[in-house]
């Protein structure tokens, strides 16, 4: 009984660090409302994959790591907000340019791709893994029990690509995409505006 009480109490704060706003909720709704559906729900497997990652880095210490290690965790950080200002160049570079109502442009990204550019967003916020190992010491008993180890990643993963996933499905709708069709420059560009914030707060740790 305890252990459910444990478990429910980290699903409860991961269910919340999801619902937050942030990069790999831009890009799925991107991808959900710009390309299909499909797109969108693979983008979401790969953040939740990422989240796994994240989840046992976390319960196997990754943030003691970064704490002693400051040069590691800058670096990584560095390199995530780079990566995020590349993606928000791509989306506003190509804010302009019109979709063809027939999901044609589908074929520019492969469901591969769609699942790959979900986990590297994800992965590109070191914070992320020190959020939830925060959530695990707070909420972790002393000693671990070993089956821990495989149930927090897992947890971490359908938790984040369930919500991303219902982000997904109710995006992809057909009223919203008509919507996002007809003001495609000004979504992208917000998107991409946010997306460049994301980035200089990651490599400069504005707060």
């Amino acid at each position: 009984m305890e252990s459910f009480w444990i478990l429910g109490s980290i699903a409860f704060a991961l269910m919340l660090g999801a619902m937050s706003p942030g990069p790999t909720s831009i890009y799925v709704a991107k991808n959900s409302i710009a390309i299909s559906r499909k797109h969108g729900l693979f983008t979401a497997l790969g953040t939740g994959t990422g989240a796994a990652v994240f989840g046992l880095l976390a319960v196997l210490g990754l943030q003691a790591f970064l704490l002693a290690v400051p040069s590691a965790y800058l670096a990584l950080k560095i390199c995530g907000g780079i990566y995020l200002l590349w993606l928000a160049f791509k989306i506003i570079k190509h804010a302009k340019e019109p979709i063809e109502a027939d999901h044609s442009s589908s074929k520019a990204m492969t469901l591969r791709r769609a699942f790959m550019t979900g986990l590297i967003t994800q992965l590109s916020n070191p914070k992320i893994a020190i959020v939830l190992a925060s959530i695990f010491t707070a909420l972790l008993p002393k000693e671990i029990p070993t089956y821990y180890y495989f149930v927090l990643p897992i947890l971490c993963f359908f938790i984040d690509a369930g919500w991303c996933s219902l982000v997904a499905v109710a995006l992809s709708a057909e009223k919203p995409r008509r919507v996002y069709l007809k003001f495609k420059a000004v979504f992208d560009s917000a998107a991409g505006a946010v997306m460049t914030v994301l980035g200089l707060k990651l490599i400069f740790g504005m707060k």
